[in-house]
């Protein structure tokens, strides 16, 4: 299919104008990442009131806490979940359409959100047995999320400005991260303005007033609200025109479709979609010519976010106890519970506000202008210096006055995250594979980034594991053990920088010419089944 032999439909879409509907298709589906950013970090804020709360021994003079499995469980679960929906959906979207299975992964994070604030139990072992049942049908909700939102928002977008909108919708992560953080601030100063005795710094088995368990289940559950927001206007959302006429060959209804969101007349072209039909390409999912077409790239961007995440899920999930070896973040055992979380969530808030949310919209401005694979290749090499500028010299951040500077380092390896691979890692799936696949591409891409995710989620948790007994004693880890976990994640940075040489640039082209259906409709071809 020659250029100017492109069904009209495509070609208004490449070459629209921005409208108010590209505005409502990014709000619509980055409310679903603002959620999924809520729901996949706020975990993080909660897991030491839970091990206070659960796993408390009687008589002990120390806070309790989780367990290592424990931890590694209630951290890891969603993360578990998000890469069996990531699969799973992506697959679903290809087959039964985007729009079909769109609602239907809002509905299951709405639900789960606030079962996970629900988890019920008589014992110990029950409530968090019940909480990492829901959290991991939290994170198949969540999963699903990710390849349906990055295909909607990259067909529906003109190719002029389509990677500020994929990466637009992206970027709500970074605010669903910064909500995190300061609806755990509120909730938690709401609770701990009650709780002033001077008893609870100095006596750490009554700091956890049966309270506590409250604002913990409020912090989940509240996830669900951004998500309901936004259920009505997916429902509404029409299939995009590319699945439409390229997959399901309804020229008609995509032409109408687009009509209506466009403001403008569109043939329907029915007959030029039938003969397209008859074209149908030769080759499947994981055939050999899928493999010498797409096989190298599919591994460039399945690669590429596997190492990503690993670095940046381990960095969220656990930047508390980093703060806590190096002092930032005060010992358990001078304050209650609930100022704890107060306190874990300060922090965060902080690193969100003044690095993570600049990163993403920093990709969004410039992502379109010096392109994919210049940002992934920046973002890589500044998360890899800044990493061993930490690692290496590390007993230097550990002292009091090097604090700050410790912290504005550590910052700017979240900057550089998403103004880097975090963003173009979602991006890039969405815009490199044909319409049949693309749905199921972006999703193996964002389960193999789910997979590093839940290896730092298990692995930092035991390589920052207390190794001086005398620093455990204190109620934090030790400085060695987390020194090891970022010279790790150096290396890993470095060799998401290698690999990021295996993905195309895809600025400024249409999806048809980056996926190379313009040419294989072009050459026609027998049916394949």
């Amino acid at each position: 299919m020659a250029e100017d032999n492109n069904l009209k439909v495509l070609n208004a879409l490449d070459a629209a104008k921005t409208q108010w509907y590209h505005f409502t298709a990014i709000i619509i589906a980055g409310m679903g990442f603002f959620t999924d950013a809520y729901d996949l970090f706020c975990i993080s804020l909660v897991t030491k009131m839970l091990g206070r709360i659960y796993y408390h021994v009687d008589g002990s003079k120390k806070p309790g806490s989780l367990p290592p499995n424990v931890s590694a469980a209630v951290n890891g679960v969603a993360l578990c979940g998000t890469l069996a929906g990531q699969l799973f959906f992506g697959w679903l979207g290809d087959k039964l359409g985007r729009k079909k299975v769109y609602g239907l992964t809002l509905m299951l994070m709405c639900l789960c959100s606030v079962a996970s604030g629900l988890s019920f139990g008589r014992e110990t072992k029950s409530v968090m047995a019940t909480l990492c049942f829901f959290r991991f049908w939290l994170g198949f909700g969540i999963g699903g999320d990710y390849p349906l939102s990055a295909t909607i928002m990259s067909e529906y977008a003109s190719k002029k400005t389509r990677g500020a909108f994929v990466a637009a919708v992206f970027a709500m992560q970074g605010f669903g991260i910064l909500a995190g953080g300061i609806v755990a601030m509120i909730v938690a100063a709401a609770f701990d303005a009650r709780f002033k005795a001077p008893t609870y710094e100095v006596n750490p088995i009554t700091s956890t007033p049966p309270e506590a368990d409250y604002v913990w289940r409020i912090i989940l559950m509240l996830g669900a609200l951004p998500a309901l927001l936004t259920y009505y206007w997916r429902q509404k959302m029409p299939e995009t025109a590319r699945y439409t006429a390229l997959v399901a060959k309804n020229a008609k209804q995509a032409a109408a479709d687009m009509s209506k969101i466009l403001n403008v007349e569109i043939e329907a072209e029915q007959q030029k979609v039938d003969q397209i039909a008859k074209k149908k390409i030769s080759y499947g999912l994981f055939s050999k010519e899928f493999m010498s077409r797409h096989g190298l790239h599919l591994l460039g961007t399945a690669s590429t976010w596997f190492l990503l995440d690993i670095a940046f899920y381990s960095q969220n999930l656990f930047q508390k106890d980093i703060f806590t070896a190096i002092g930032w973040i005060p010992p358990a055992k001078t304050m209650n519970a609930i100022r704890e979380v107060f306190t874990i969530a300060r922090a965060q808030t902080l690193i969100a506000l003044c690095s993570t949310v600049p990163g993403y919209w920093f990709t969004v401005a410039l992502i379109d202008i010096i392109g994919r694979f210049t940002i992934q290749l920046i973002g890589f090499f500044f998360m890899t210096v800044f990493m061993f500028a930490l690692a290496f010299p590390y007993n230097h951040w550990t002292k009091p006055e090097n604090r700050i500077g410790f912290v504005a380092m550590y910052s700017l390896t979240f900057f550089f995250a998403n103004f880097g691979p975090n963003s173009t890692t979602f991006v890039v799936p969405a815009e490199i594979f044909p319409a049949r696949f693309r749905s199921t591409c972006h999703g193996i891409s964002a389960a193999a980034g789910k997979l590093g995710a839940i290896i730092g989620a298990f692995g930092f948790l035991y390589l920052a594991q207390n190794q001086d007994p005398k620093k455990a004693d204190a109620g934090y880890p030790a400085g060695i053990g987390v020194k090891n976990s970022l010279i790790v994640l150096g290396v890993i940075n470095l060799l998401g920088l290698l690999f990021t040489f295996l993905v195309p640039e895809s600025k400024g082209k249409s999806l048809e010419e980056m996926s190379g259906e313009n040419e294989e409709l072009n050459k026609g071809g027998e049916a394949f089944p």
